[in-house]
């Protein structure tokens, strides 16, 4: 298991300046994003650099879900640099850049594909020591204030494509409250809806001690490990406070309490899933991401369309978890339960269609305004193959659907289709 130190608690981003400060770092690379760079959340991170006397350089290039030519970008630019550390203010696009320009300053020499996961990249495993990296998120969704998994998309094959490692997680995740109180509605609801997906993928992957093949070094063991004992209490968790808390929070934008639990909510989810990993849900939305015709989700204010990355992985997860309920029903009918579905007299060969109805309740009866399928994002029955094709590649995380780790890919191409196909229209 491998996760962030983590403080929680409101106000902490005024602590900043401090830890910095005890790391012995005199020049720190700040990364946010033009929306944020005036907002309460990097004023309170700057005025902590300033008190403490530590210089700062800002990268506010950040592209809301990252593409490839923007962080080959933002990797020139620390290479430029040369700072003693990283602090990242805003959502996990803005962290998952840090991360990325972390990695890429202490090899200078690299490429950004040599260590991108394969069969995508070369999946080369890293060896050298990162510069500390604190984060601070603004978004209660990615969770990658825990994390070492950064990723983005890859412009010219329509579909994204990460970096997971252990050595990528920052040092310090400084979790404060205060800083998601700016959230409009929809990114609320979207951010709250990949903590729903990292919390149900990470409880329904395959187990830990399933996972093959065994790697002939600890170094090569993946960062996503499958379900495991530990993993499993962050899941559940932070499924439970999802559940309870995502509608009110998006209902309303004075319910502060419901927006503190749902960020913590983030941060365990993060927790769990940053080591047992993800897998349909998010193989599937990265090409669902990048192929997008031109939507544009309500309250994203980015200058392009964009299908928000908790949109794109809920938007499949009645069809999915309907599809991988025959592997573990036990598992599927706690997590409906969760949702208030009654699973008393419940059926094994039942639980996916019960979860299924209990997913589709939350999404379209308790929160607002969420697409009813894929054909609300523009995709038709001509796209499947497309989506399919972009899909396929995800192995590292698709690896870790049960029912999936061991078939070849014709046969999870077939499977991925007849998930899409179910998702278009609910």
């Amino acid at each position: 298991m491998a996760t962030s130190n983590v403080r929680f608690g409101p106000g902490v981003t005024r602590e900043v300046g401090m830890d910095l400060k005890n790391l012995g770092v005199q020049k720190v690379a700040l990364f946010t994003d033009k929306n944020l760079l005036n907002l309460t959340p990097v004023k309170r991170a700057i005025e902590g650099l300033e008190a403490e006397g530590i210089k700062y350089e800002i990268y506010s290039d950040v592209i809301c879900e990252p593409k490839d030519y923007g962080v080959r970008d933002a990797i020139q630019w620390a290479r430029e640099k040369n700072v003693d550390a990283y602090l990242a203010v805003g959502g996990g696009s803005v962290i998952d850049y840090a991360k990325i320009a972390n990695l890429f300053q202490v090899y200078p020499e690299a490429d950004l594909m040599d260590f991108v996961n394969a069969p995508v990249g070369k999946g080369l495993p890293i060896t050298r020591k990162v510069k500390p990296l604190i984060a601070v998120p603004t978004t209660a969704g990615t969770g990658s204030e825990t994390t070492g998994t950064a990723i983005f998309d890859l412009a010219d094959v329509k579909s994204k494509t990460g970096i997971a490692h252990r050595a990528l997680k920052p040092l310090l995740g400084i979790v404060d409250p205060e800083n998601t109180r700016s959230m409009p509605p929809q990114v609320r609801a979207a951010s709250g809806l990949d903590v729903l997906c990292h919390s149900l993928e990470s409880w329904t992957a395959i187990p830990y001690n399933e996972r093959t093949p065994r790697p002939t070094n600890p170094i090569l063991r993946p960062a996503y490990q499958g379900a495991n004992p530990i993993s499993d209490i962050f899941a559940m968790a932070a499924l439970e406070m999802t559940a309870k808390y995502l509608p009110r929070a998006v209902r309303d934008p004075e319910d502060y309490d419901a927006q503190e639990n749902m960020l913590l909510a983030a941060t365990l989810a993060g927790m769990g899933f940053g080591n047992a990993g993800v897998h349909l849900c998010h193989g599937l939305s990265y090409p669902i991401s990048s192929q997008n015709k031109g939507y544009q989700h309500e309250d994203y204010d980015v200058g392009h369309p964009i299908i928000p990355h908790g949109v794109g992985v809920a938007v499949t997860s009645p069809s999915v978890f309907k599809f991988t309920a025959a592997t573990n029903p036990e598992r599927h009918l706690q997590a409906a339960k969760v949702f208030g579905a009654d699973i008393s007299n419940a059926k094994a060969e039942s639980a996916g269609e019960i979860l299924s109805d209990a997913l589709k309740d939350f999404l379209y009866n308790k929160l607002p305004s969420q697409p009813k399928g894929i054909s609300a994002l523009g995709f038709g029955s001509s796209d499947l193959a497309s989506l399919v094709k972009g899909a396929l590649p995800q192995r590292r995380v698709l690896n870790l659907a049960p029912g999936v780790h061991e078939a070849d890919e014709g046969l999870v191409g077939e499977m991925l289709h007849n998930i899409l196909e179910d998702s278009l229209a609910y």
